[in-house]
């Protein structure tokens, strides 16, 4: 028995070794990857024009992970799927969440990091984060995301004023001309309320996770042809885990682990 069973592992290694073997043989030696280059600290852009944040650091380690050479170019959120369509660069890595209709389009690795959206209010607004609540109010968001498309289903008595980055949506939040912005948890906090320009602003209200709003967590995207560089990444991102690399850069870039369940 213990032979049949040694030979039955040694036979489920050298299948898996073979499965990674292969995933590896399909992947080009270079991959340019796209991001938004304006969503910290998950992605931002520094004075010498470099992209840095999170996905800059696992990125690179996913890309050191399955050998291949990976440099980063940056496109506005607005073209980001359009751009890889287009094939500016082979894979986008820029907080875009996988959402049913996102697949329809294009093809996601496993999923590398998921937050909880939530709104973010001035302390002394006495807005209530319903439906009811904000009737009337005007809510702030970044175009062409989650957020907005849950605004616009559930809330439909918002205004809902939109913007080309979140950063655009906080100026105007700390200014009073939008009453609220609605974002996801992490960015909130270390992006808008942990600046000298959060001082008096506050998340309120419940964490929104409605998958068939805000998907099922933020993924490599490709184009659906090249399901290959998905896999290797899924699978650079359970290795990462696994090693603790993954929850070394989370650490440095959040102090905790954003993973989610």
């Amino acid at each position: 028995m213990k032979t049949s069973f040694a030979a039955a592992l040694s036979g489920a290694i050298t299948a898996l070794t073979f499965a990674f073997s292969a995933v590896a043989q399909d992947l080009p030696d270079a991959l340019v990857i796209g991001t938004e280059g304006a969503y910290p600290p998950f992605n931002f852009t520094e004075s010498d024009g470099n992209v840095a944040g999170f996905e800059i650091d696992l990125g690179n380690a996913m890309c050191a992970h399955i050998k291949v050479e990976c440099t980063w170019v940056t496109q506005d959120w607005d073209g980001i799927i359009p751009g890889l369509q287009a094939k500016k660069y082979d894979a986008i890595i820029a907080s875009l969440y996988i959402t049913d209709e996102r697949r329809k389009v294009i093809s996601f690795s496993d999923k590398y990091y998921s937050v909880p959206s939530r709104f973010v209010v001035a302390t002394d607004s006495n807005l209530d984060i319903s439906a009811d609540g904000l009737s009337g109010a005007i809510v702030g968001t970044q175009r062409a995301t989650s957020f907005e498309r849950y605004l616009t289903a559930e809330m439909p008595d918002v205004e809902v004023r939109l913007y080309g980055t979140m950063d655009e949506a906080y100026l105007d939040l700390a200014s009073g001309r939008v009453d609220a912005v609605l974002g996801d948890v992490v960015a909130l906090q270390d992006g808008f309320l942990g600046t000298p320009e959060g001082a008096g602003f506050e998340l309120r209200g419940p964490e929104f996770t409605n998958p068939e709003y805000f998907g099922y967590g933020a993924g490599v995207a490709v184009r659906q042809d090249d399901q290959a560089i998905a896999d290797a990444f899924s699978e650079a991102i359970k290795a990462l885990r696994e090693n603790g690399t993954y929850q070394e850069i989370s650490q440095k870039w959040f102090g905790l682990d954003v993973y989610g369940s």
